[in-house]
């Protein structure tokens, strides 16, 4: 029923402009028109009819893109919506008021796990938010290597909610401690840019399981 709905004109324009920037070197979603962008269109619009109170979040749409990697549309579009509900309530939401909470969480625990980190960044007062944002609303997707990917999004339906809770999201300031320390603009690349391979290691879990209102670019 949802699929054959026409849509909120509003929410499809913003949906048809982001299909090409997710994952757009991954063979389902190289090709305009293809059947890989065919489907996240199919199941982003689903998710706006679905809730229509929330509309679209340009987050959503590379989530959406890996559950289709791994599954049909109909099934990627139901597990997007137990994400949004369950596993991320609130992420979504046009105030963030999630989002701000855990990153203020992410920042406490920065502190044990990368003193070094966190003193820097308090100095430079560069906010949690500039750099976390993408990541916890992406659910890494974006952001770390794609094995590192896979075994977070393990670590996520295996254990249930609380993605930004765990290890994963400090790998890439506790493992760039060294280059956080020297200047704000280097600080803000080296959080927002891939962490470092090596940083794989330090992931628990295996791979196998998974295998904004932000505006990404």
């Amino acid at each position: 029923e949802l699929d054959m709905s026409p849509g909120d004109p509003k929410w499809l324009d913003v949906i048809e402009r982001d299909l090409h920037r997710q994952f757009p070197f991954h063979e389902m979603f190289v090709s305009r028109g293809g059947h890989g962008q065919q489907d996240l269109f199919r199941v982003l619009k689903a998710y706006t009819l679905y809730r229509p109170e929330e509309g679209y979040c340009q987050a959503q749409a590379p989530i959406a893109a890996v559950l289709l990697m791994h599954m049909p549309a109909e099934q990627a579009f139901w597990c997007l919506v137990q994400i949004c509900e369950k596993y991320l309530p609130g992420y979504y939401s046009e105030k963030l008021e999630a989002i701000q909470l855990d990153g203020e969480i992410l920042f406490s625990l920065l502190q044990k796990v990368s003193p070094v980190a966190h003193k820097h960044l308090s100095r430079q007062k560069i906010d949690p938010l500039l750099y976390m944002t993408e990541w916890f609303m992406c659910a890494f997707s974006r952001t770390l290597p794609w094995s590192s990917v896979l075994r977070v999004w393990d670590m996520f339906f295996c254990e249930g909610t609380g993605l930004g809770l765990g290890g994963a999201p400090l790998s890439p300031a506790a493992h760039s401690g060294a280059s956080l320390c020297r200047e704000t603009p280097k600080s803000f690349l080296v959080l927002t840019a891939h962490p470092p391979c090596r940083g794989q290691d330090h992931l628990p879990g295996g791979a196998g399981a998974a295998e904004a209102r932000a505006g990404l670019p």
